[in-house]
């Protein structure tokens, strides 16, 4: 029988804590550090086999059964975390793109809690965690973190029967060949400003030296078909890189009636954290790897299912193919733009265009501006670098984005539409640059990246307000990244173009 325990259970006892802390303590440990106890196994015999032997056969036949499919190395993995035989599998998946021989700095465990609620997050820091495999190390950078950032708590209670971090191990055991120790986090309750804070902590050690993995299920307990449209809801949001499309992805489901669904993501928090921190950083992709439910296991049925997905965060590399628009290629995501606001403010279901009438270049995954303006006059621009969603989805998303969302602005009225001009700009890949003279002026636009703010200038603002080189850094520095009018001296600052055409330009207006 499948293990999810409920996300409500109750409270350990102040008894049952210390039973168990005493018995952990004991255990082999040294007794002149009481403070200090190796986490044991919870779920091993339950999730798991608690037979070593049992275990690597188990192991084995998983990665056996899957296939290396990614060019790029994961910066991030979400990966499920129920019992093996029913997202075995698809953990597998996922962590055969790692690089077998790779030798990790830092690798982050982070899963929301299935077994207390708490504030904030609880990272262990009293000791190593111990499967059938053997001992896996806890890195001195989350003692470091505990004592550093206020988000963190050490208490090691919400980590004793919690299996959501433990099911992973085993598979980081059998797969890695060298040596490695983790930071595992847990996060209680269900504030959006835990992740937020989370974010702000971890942000610097999202780098290719170190490895994100983001424990998580996905829907729990509608029908099979229904979990399938769910979880693929889930996935694509995910795959817009914004928190913002996650979350609204999450409410609708979970507010559409599904019958039977408790939620669509039992671990939101960790994927949110996840999008927090890889928001807005250039080049980065999430790539989908494998999907099952626990309908697909000769142990579950088709009534009541949990979902899981592999998905892996990776550093798209630029290839340099030179990407065009043609003229009707322009009139169409007009077209579409304004079809998609008008839709928007009636209250009318958002219907995309059939995919097999539309060119190669606009379902090629690419990012996109949308700008609106009534009579000359700014009325919303909202855009998003997107490398992995298709750019007719991408201007549908931020035409409405545009239209109802830019904070700057009162959303535009179905009245007013007809006294709006839209102008859309696509974007080409992003190039680090170490030098300020290989911007040009009206061709590039800036993309002003620190720490976890980040601002951009479209090329056309150069030519609308004719600033200096200077100006145009200064003003993005400081009104679209908030790090003052110096901060791009000492930030990462990338470059990109843009197609940029509007309505009266192709004859629409």
């Amino acid at each position: 029988m499948e293990k999810l325990p409920s996300r409500c259970r109750r409270l350990f006892s102040f008894t049952l804590i210390v039973l168990t802390l005493t018995e952990i303590s004991c255990n082999g440990q040294d007794m002149n550090k009481p403070n200090q106890f190796d986490r044991q196994p919870a779920v091993a015999g339950q999730f798991y086999p608690s037979s070593k032997v049992q275990l690597e056969n188990e192991l084995k036949s998983l990665f056996d059964s899957t296939s290396v499919i990614l060019e790029e190395q994961p910066l991030a993995l979400i990966v499920p975390h129920a019992g093996y035989v029913f997202s075995g599998l698809v953990a597998a998946s996922a962590y055969k793109q790692l690089d077998r021989n790779k030798k990790f700095k830092h690798i982050f465990l982070i899963g929301s809690s299935h077994t207390m609620f708490f504030n904030g997050a609880s990272v262990y820091t009293k000791g190593s965690f111990i499967t059938p495999l053997g001992k896996v190390p806890v890195d001195p950078l989350a003692e470091e973190l505990a004592r550093k950032y206020n988000v963190f708590t050490d208490n090691a209670e919400p980590h004793l029967k919690e299996h959501s971090l433990e099911v992973q191990l085993p598979f980081l055991q059998y797969w890695l060949k060298n040596q490695f120790s983790i930071v595992p986090i847990i996060i209680g309750g269900e504030s959006q400003t835990t992740p937020t804070l989370l974010a702000e902590a971890l942000e610097p050690y999202f780098t290719p030296d170190n490895l994100f993995i983001i424990s998580s299920d996905f829907s729990h307990y509608p029908s099979y078909d229904d979990a399938k449209k769910t979880d693929d809801d889930m996935a694509h949001a995910i795959a817009t890189n914004s928190p913002i499309e996650f979350l609204k992805a999450k409410k609708l489901n979970e507010s559409a009636g599904i019958e039977d669904l408790a939620t669509a993501m039992c671990g939101w928090t960790s994927g949110l954290t996840l999008l927090k921190i890889t928001e807005g950083k250039p080049g980065i992709s999430y790539r989908t790897i494998m999907y099952q439910n626990s309908g697909d296991s000769p142990y579950g049925g088709k009534d009541r299912v949990v979902g899981y997905w592999a998905i892996a965060a990776v550093q798209q590399t630029t290839q340099g193919n030179e990407f065009n628009l043609t003229d009707n290629d322009k009139r169409e995501l007009l077209k579409l733009a304004r079809k998609t606001i008008s839709d928007h403010l009636r209250g009318k279901p958002l219907t995309p265009p059939d995919e097999s009438i539309l060119s190669n270049a606009l379902k090629t995954n690419a990012g996109a501006f949308v700008t609106l303006h009534n009579h000359g006059r700014l009325r919303g621009c909202i855009g998003n670098f997107s490398t992995t969603t298709p750019l007719y989805r991408v201007v549908m998303a931020m035409a409405i984005s545009a239209a109802t969302e830019d904070y700057r602005f009162e959303s535009v009225s179905l009245d007013e539409l007809d006294e709006i001009d839209i102008e859309i700009s696509v974007l080409t890949p992003m190039k680090l640059i170490k030098n300020i003279d290989e911007i040009e002026l009206g061709k590039h636009g800036i993309y002003i990246k620190k720490g976890m703010r980040s601002g951009t200038f479209l090329p056309q603002v150069a030519k609308e307000t004719k600033w200096t080189l200077e100006e145009f850094l200064g003003h993005c520095a400081r009104d679209k990244a908030g790090i003052g009018w110096d901060g791009w001296r000492d930030a990462e600052l990338y470059t990109y173009e843009a197609i940029v055409f509007d309505e009266k330009q192709m004859g629409l207006r």
